[in-house]
């Protein structure tokens, strides 16, 4: 051989060697955590390693990008580049001789498409000028995305009831005043206007289909002066004789009612209402005596002895405290249930709001249920309307139309508890967390489970101790999923078991704690019962790395398949 051309090849083979050795992936590489996992709303992870002593050549440059790949997507994270001790571009130097550490943290935004992924590192690597090529390599396979598991749904919404009684009742009273210790009946007060019209309300409720009496009282009183025996005896008189007097007026009209009959011998209550409206001289003095003394006899002395009070209090507030007084409760009866329902449909300006509101509660219908409330509000502009189609579209997962809705509702009412409650359900099921956090901090007073949601909204940010403060002592799914991601597995058991109302997740949440805890039988049978609950969960199991190793079981492949 030609001492040029052997000289040539020993280049080559020199270069070649170099190539090789010089620019190494790091190694004894470490992902953590491995596999991955969803925290929040992110699948972070922290990557380290070390490159081997007289590997990185003094000339070379190592670019090292964190890679997700899931389906037929791949996501970059940040590059960082390591560079050779001879090398004047920025980046971290790895000494030739000794080596060094390798060091690198990435994150990814979450998308359900990740539960099946893979993480790798790629090199773009060169020497001066010639590019290296280095193939990917994979570090981390698959994902751990329980956290999902914690749903706004499994916080119940809250419904705006409406107000609407089939019966409303009415009352309508009437005084007939005596003169002082006498009971009987003067035709200026049994004439009276008060008296005409109350005449009236009877007869107007006994010959209305749609009233009736309810209740007729008449009620005998005496001013607190004067002995207690007489005035005991003009209370009871003059209580007869209005309601002979009524009697009559019922007979002659033909309505038949049952007259309740009361007496109040000395009408203190009536005194101290009468004096806490007066704009009288002293009246605090007269009402600090009413509250330092109790008994009958003692008041009256006390109070007589105000002789600069006195004389005033006799003539304009004792003679209004000697009377009866006739009282009438009326039942207005609303419409019926058909009445509404047809007027719903047909004629909805023919109803209230209160009926209208009452109207969408008549049907199972969730078509004919939003066009009763989206006439209710269109009609009265009423926050419950919007309010309530909220929690339908929500219900059904209809998160967008939802949120709408429950922004028209704050539109009106911006501080009602339900609606902020309600709006930050929705905002947890888009994945607005931070709205989610604003609306609930404005839930205070909320029918709602405000404690559930706020936990909800701490398992997904992430942040699971704050989640167990606010689930406490709570059964609920999402509570489970915090105890599970915290690795209390006797707590999540325990939480799962006393779930009022176990659903499909109850039970594929029980299979992720068997297979956390070596329970073979109980990720089965757990699974079944998911999967005939809710058919979704199938393939979900077949991608979730939580089973992976149950993955090649015959068994298991017979539950998803």
């Amino acid at each position: 051989m030609k001492k040029g051309l052997f000289l040539s090849l020993v280049a080559v083979v020199a270069i070649l060697a170099s190539c090789s050795k010089t620019l190494p992936k790091p190694d004894d590489l470490t992902v953590n955590p491995s596999p991955l996992e969803k925290v929040g709303q992110k699948v972070n992870a922290e990557i380290t390693g070390t490159f081997p002593a007289k590997k990185f050549v003094k000339r070379g440059v190592l670019v090292v990008t964190p890679v997700l790949k899931f389906g037929d997507e791949e996501l970059l994270g940040e590059p960082v580049t390591y560079v050779g001790e001879k090398v004047k571009e920025n980046g971290i130097t790895v000494n030739f001789k000794e080596g060094g550490t390798y060091s690198q943290k990435c994150s990814f935004d979450y998308k359900p498409a990740m539960r099946k992924c893979e993480l790798y590192l790629r090199f773009d690597g060169k020497i001066k000028d010639k590019v290296i090529e280095i193939p990917d390599m994979k570090i981390a396979d698959g994902l751990v995305a329980t956290s999902e598991l914690a749903e706004a749904k499994d916080n119940k919404s809250v419904t705006t009831p409406d107000k609407f009684q089939r019966v409303i009742q009415e009352l309508t009273e009437a005084d007939i005043k005596f003169l002082i210790q006498q009971s009987n009946l003067r035709s200026s007060e049994t004439g009276s206007d008060a008296v005409k019209n109350l005449q009236a309300a009877i007869k107007e409720a006994n010959d209305n289909e749609k009233k009736a009496i309810n209740k007729l009282e008449v009620s005998g009183y005496a001013s607190p002066d004067g002995a207690q025996n007489l005035n005991e005896n003009l209370a009871k008189n003059r209580q007869k004789a209005a309601q002979n007097f009524l009697s009559k007026d019922l007979k002659k009209n033909k309505v038949k009612a049952n007259i309740a009959s009361n007496i109040t011998a000395e009408d203190w209550e009536g005194f101290q209402k009468a004096m806490e409206e007066s704009n009288m001289q002293d009246k605090d003095l007269v009402l600090r005596v009413l509250s330092m003394y109790s008994d009958p006899e003692e008041r009256e002395a006390q109070i007589k002895n105000l002789s600069s009070v006195y004389g005033t209090i006799a003539d304009e507030i004792l003679p209004a405290l000697r009377r009866s007084r006739l009282i009438l409760t009326t039942d207005l009866i609303g419409k019926s249930d058909d009445e509404i329902r047809d007027l719903a449909k047909n004629d909805p300006s023919q109803l209230s709001v209160e009926e209208l509101l009452y109207a969408a509660t008549l049907t199972n219908d969730k078509q004919e249920k939003i066009a009763i409330y989206n006439k209710a509000a269109e009609q009265f502009n009423d926050y419950r309307a919007w309010n309530n189609m909220g929690q339908i579209y929500f219900n059904d997962g209809e998160i967008a139309e939802a949120r709408r809705c429950y922004a028209k509702a704050l539109e009106i009412q911006p501080n009602d508890p339900d609606v902020n409650y309600n709006a930050g359900l929705a905002a947890l099921a888009d994945g607005d967390l931070d709205k989610a956090e604003e609306y609930l901090g404005k839930a205070a007073g909320t029918e709602g489970n405000l404690n559930g949601a706020m936990g909800t909204l701490y398992t997904m940010k992430g942040d699971y101790a704050a989640a167990k403060n606010a689930y406490g002592e709570a059964a609920s799914n999402n509570a489970a999923v915090q105890q599970i991601l915290a690795e209390d597995y006797a707590g999540a058991r325990q939480t799962l078991d006393n779930v009022k109302e176990p659903n499909a997740t109850t039970a594929y949440l029980k299979a992720i704690v068997a297979a956390r805890t070596n329970d073979r039988n109980g990720v089965y049978d757990n699974l079944k019962a998911a999967v005939a609950q809710d058919a979704s969960f199938k393939a979900r199991a077949q991608e979730d790395i939580e089973f992976a190793k149950y993955a090649e079981d015959a068994e298991f492949a017979e539950i998803v398949k």
